[in-house]
């Protein structure tokens, strides 16, 4: 009878392949923990346990393909963590970044949640539904609407938000088409949408060229043409006075902050750095004249 292996070899094994192949070692332990099925905690009391064969195998061939492939390891598992919570995530959305985070953490903290009157919110492009759902969990006096062109995106967007208990109306169609059609009107536009320029594309790394959806990834006018769109539509759904909010690349400040001046030149338009100290965030305040 095969003596089974013990957590911690297992684990060093996969380690020490990750490592040769030029991948994160910790990736390890979250794809263990996940085939486990346990807590943090749990995975570092469980060190000197055996681990069943069935989960030895599952998770080694995950291991190695991701080591080979570059599949994500949220492909792998399923999901990602976003705000505290987690979202279903696979090859259809992009999988939710950190930076994203700070972009739903400027609304939430400049945005007046003690008013009688709900906020009407719209989140363009939404994905896996991350800012609109979290928004309006956050926001609880709020009409939040999620627009996506990709049926495949929204389907994961709609399953994010039923297992989240969270109201929002998804429409699907190009950026702010479909509120347009309804004639809706927002107090807060916020998108973080496809902002890579094409040329960009050899720089990036395989884990995401090779898997997020380019539809999510790559605009065309050097990584502009999605905020050309958006800006241009905003008009038409902005309520005389509204709050814009998008995600940029970090070289994109000045472009994103042109454009708005054009189309809303009584606005007051800033830039907010990431964690980094990177510009990640073009805000403004505008009024319709």
């Amino acid at each position: 009878m095969t003596q089974l292996q013990k957590q911690f070899e297992v684990l060093r094994w996969a380690s020490l392949f990750l490592e040769k192949h030029g991948r994160e070692s910790r990736v390890a332990e979250i794809l263990l923990q996940h085939y486990l099925g346990v807590d943090r905690h749990q995975f570092y009391m469980l060190m000197r346990e055996p681990v069943p064969t069935e989960v030895v195998d599952t998770f080694k061939a995950a291991v190695e393909k991701h080591a080979i492939t570059g599949i994500p390891v949220q492909h792998l598992t399923g999901y990602e963590m976003f705000y505290g919570r987690e979202y279903i995530v696979n090859e259809h959305v992009l999988i939710p970044r950190p930076e994203t985070e700070e972009l739903v953490q400027h609304i939430t903290q400049s945005t007046d949640t003690s008013r009688e009157k709900p906020l009407t919110i719209i989140d363009v492009g939404t994905g896996s539904g991350i800012i609109a759902i979290t928004l309006a969990l956050e926001i609880p006096n709020s009409i939040v609407y999620a627009t996506d062109i990709s049926e495949d995106a929204l389907k994961v967007a709609k399953k994010n938000a039923k297992q989240l208990e969270a109201n929002v109306h998804f429409l699907q169609g190009d950026f702010l088409q479909p509120a347009i059609e309804k004639g809706i009107q927002v107090d807060i536009l916020v998108s973080n949408p496809p902002y890579i320029a094409k040329s960009e594309a050899p720089e990036l790394s395989d884990t995401v060229k090779d898997f997020d959806p380019e539809l999510a990834l790559f605009a065309e006018a050097n990584g502009l043409a999605a905020y050309q769109a958006i800006i241009d539509q905003a008009p038409k759904v902005t309520k005389t006075k509204a709050t814009l909010a998008f995600e940029i690349g970090h070289e994109q400040s000045e472009a994103v902050h042109a454009l708005i001046q054009e189309t809303f030149s009584e606005s007051t338009i800033y830039t907010i750095q990431d964690i980094n100290g990177k510009d990640r965030i073009v805000a403004a305040k505008t009024t319709k004249k």
